[in-house]
Formats: structure tokens, sequence, C-alpha cells
């Protein structure tokens, strides 16, 4: 497997990473100085102020229905955490190819894997990444022993990052709920308790980055998604039809929600397509944690957001592991694999 973090810096981009003209990102993207919410979690809206609670749950079902996409402070996942995973994650990515090789696959079905480009290919036309795609969570001996014991601070920094994001996602989830008028525990259980997974997507710098793609435009799968995304700009939004670039703010994390989302809450929330754009002077590299159903797991509107007369249901129930597999067909492709679901009117 020809990873490019094993690769001499290119002079050029070779052909195999060119894109068509009409594929590739517009770098300088006038947004009107349009940004992202930023929400700040108060760690007192979890704490027992009801009011500053309830502010808290407004401002991120607005920021969903806006934009889809928003960025947490105080968030409670501490910086040493974050930077302690961020550290051991490079230190993988920076070792000899052949300490690197027992790890490269295209098995989805291993709990950790390395591999390059994206298993969504839409042709021949490679993305402009590395990646390691792993299972992070509950941690569990069995699961650890499938994660690298080189470098010797990625296991233990790991198993802190994962327990700390996934606190911070089960929070979250309940703030939605009762942004929504839902119950609190509205998503807890299978909805949310299948095994978390983690994309770490190492992007080298590119010396033309008009020509290529870090990652293809998409909708995500599962739920909900927390993103550390570091100080290096890279992940762009679609927004009103044009796409918004997610300028880095410190000690933020990234939220965005799934087609599962879209789908339980009837469109109120909506999954938004984003991608990931290179750059010619450093190296990026985003963490994004993946909050999934269970794959028996029967999906369909939450009926307390169906209203036969004004807000009929528009997807069908299904079981999360139909879409997963009608999401592999699509290769992703937002309104290929909502089609599956939708429910047209006669």
């Amino acid at each position: 497997m020809e990873l490019l973090c094993n690769a001499r810096p290119h002079a050029s981009v070779p052909d195999r990473y060119v894109f068509p003209p009409e594929k590739r990102a517009v770098l300088q993207l006038d947004d009107d100085g349009v940004t992202l919410p930023v929400v700040d979690l108060h760690r007192a809206a979890l704490s027992g102020d009801d009011g500053l609670r309830q502010r808290v749950a407004a401002e991120i079902v607005r920021a969903g229905k806006d934009f889809g996409f928003f960025q947490v402070v105080n968030h409670g996942v501490g910086e040493d955490v974050v930077r302690g995973f961020r550290d051991a994650a490079s230190e993988f990515f920076a070792m000899p190819a052949e300490k690197k090789l027992p790890y490269c696959s295209s098995d989805q079905s291993k709990p950790f894997r390395l591999a390059t480009s994206t298993t969504y290919d839409r042709g021949e036309t490679r993305y402009w990444l590395d990646y390691l795609k792993l299972q992070c969570h509950p941690v569990t001996d069995e699961l650890v022993q499938h994660w690298p014991a080189e470098p010797t601070s990625f296991r233990p920094r790991l198993a802190e990052f994962s327990e700390a994001v996934h606190d911070l996602a089960q929070t979250l989830l309940r703030l939605v709920a009762e942004g929504l008028g839902l119950s609190a525990g509205f998503f807890a259980g299978d909805l949310s308790g299948g095994d978390t997974q983690m994309n770490v997507n190492y992007y080298p710098p590119c010396p033309d980055p008009s020509l290529t793609l870090g990652l293809l435009p998409h909708c995500d799968r599962h739920l909900l998604t927390v993103l550390s995304q570091g100080d290096v700009a890279g992940l762009q939004a679609r927004h009103i039809g044009r796409w918004l670039l997610v300028r880095p703010v410190p000690g933020a994390l990234v939220i965005n929600f799934g087609h599962q989302m879209e789908i339980v809450t009837n469109g109120a929330l909506a999954s938004v397509e984003h991608r990931a754009v290179t750059n010619s002077d450093r190296t990026r590299m985003s963490v994004a944690t993946l909050i999934m159903p269970k794959m028996e797991c029967r999906i369909g509107p939450a009926p307390e957001m169906v209203d036969e007369a004004t807000n009929p249901a528009k997807f069908r129930e299904f079981v999360f592991s139909e879409f997963m597999e009608a999401y592999y067909t699509a290769a992703a492709s937002r309104e290929d694999v909502l089609e599956s679901f939708r429910i047209h009117e006669n």
C-alpha cells in the first residue's frame, strides 16, 4: 500500500491525484465573513442551572438548523487530553514505513487499520490523505490489544481521549434532545450505543492544492461527529449552496450531525455535506469520533417530530445495518443514500 506519509515530498501532484476541473475545490472562498456558531457549553449548564442549560440547548438546536455544524468551547475535554492523543497519532504517522506496514489493510472489519485515499473512491482519482480507522469505545482490554504498541503513548492517550469525547457526545445528545422538546434520554440506548468509531485523517502538504482534494464531499452515515481539527484549516461545510471554511477556534471541537440525526428528527436537524481541502505549507491532521447506533437498531422519525397534517414522516423505518449497506452502495452520496429511505407523497 502506497502511503503519502511514507513518501518523500512531491515536487508536483501525481496524475492519480489530479481531479477534473469541475470537481476541484475553490480555495479562495469569499464567504462574506460567515462563520460557524461557537457554543459555550458552560459547565454550569451541565450541573443544575436549568435556565442556563435550556439556553445552551436552544443554541445547539439553532446552530444545527442554521448550519448543521457548530463548534463548542468549555466542553470539558481537557486540552492536555486532546493534545496528548494528537501528539501520539502524529508520532504514529511519522514512524518508519516498516513499523506501520503491519497495520495497512483494506479490510473494513478490522478494529484498527491504516490506509490511504478513501473507500468511497468515485472513479480512479485518489484523495490526498492517509488515515487510521479504528474502534475506540467502549475501551476494553481486548480492544486495546488491537491498537498499536508503538509509539508507547498511543494506547493510553487514545483511551483517555476516547472516554472524554464519549462523555461529551452523550452530554451533547442530551442537550439536543432537550432543545427539541424530547426526553433528555431520547438518544441513549441503541441509538447511540453502537461501537464508537474514529477516523484519524492525515493530510501532508500538497504541492498544488488547487488540483486535488483531501476528502470527498459527503455526509456522515451515523448520528453525531465530534471533530478535533487542530489549528490548521481544511474542513469545508456546504452552506446555502457554497463551501464555508471551518476556521479553527482555539480549544474548540467541531460538531456535526449525521444522516441518522436527520432521519430521527424528521429533517429538523440536517446532515450537511462537507469535504476537506489541502494546503501546501503544513501537515493537517483531524480526529473524528463517530457516535453510531447499534447495527440492529430500528430507526425512523421520532413520533414527537411528526405531525400528519403539517409535517408528515419524511423517511421510512429501517434497521441501521440496512442503511450502512445503502451508504456504501451510494458511495456516500447524500442524495443517493437518502433517496433509498424517503417517503414520497402519492
